[in-house]
């Protein structure tokens, strides 16, 4: 797949992602935990889509914080989202099963949400002359 086909393909998965959190967070019924865990696949699908577009070769990782290095390698003004991607990070495995993380609040579920749209947004704005 041409690299611009792959970062739109990421950019398409990140913004279902985002979009699932956003129902998520909002619905009559929330559900704070899966909408945690749709925030971090948002922000990772979202530096993967931009790395892409750069034919930047990343490993298969849920890492936030290697995805952002590689990104603020290129870009500097990504440095500014490491509070954001430190934040999601809990959210790639364990927030999916039983065990050390507790349930999520409202609170915690929409700074999950700020966070991933803010990443989601930076990734955007810098693809913005290639889409």
């Amino acid at each position: 797949m041409p690299p611009l086909d792959e970062t739109r393909a990421w950019l398409h998965k990140a913004r279902n992602d985002l979009r699932s959190a956003q129902i998520l967070v909002s619905h009559d019924e929330p559900v704070f935990d899966t909408a945690a865990f749709h925030c971090q696949q948002a922000a990772e699908k979202a530096l993967k889509a931009f790395l892409t577009s750069e034919s930047i070769h990343f490993e298969k990782v849920h890492s936030l914080t290697y995805l952002l290095e590689l990104c603020e390698a290129l870009e500097a003004e990504f440095g500014t989202l490491r509070n954001a991607a430190a934040e999601l990070a809990p959210f790639a495995v364990e927030i999916r099963y039983p065990g050390d993380l507790t349930e999520l609040s409202a609170e915690e579920a929409q700074g999950a949400l700020s966070g991933a749209e803010a990443i989601y947004e930076k990734v955007l704005f810098f693809l913005q002359t290639e889409l």
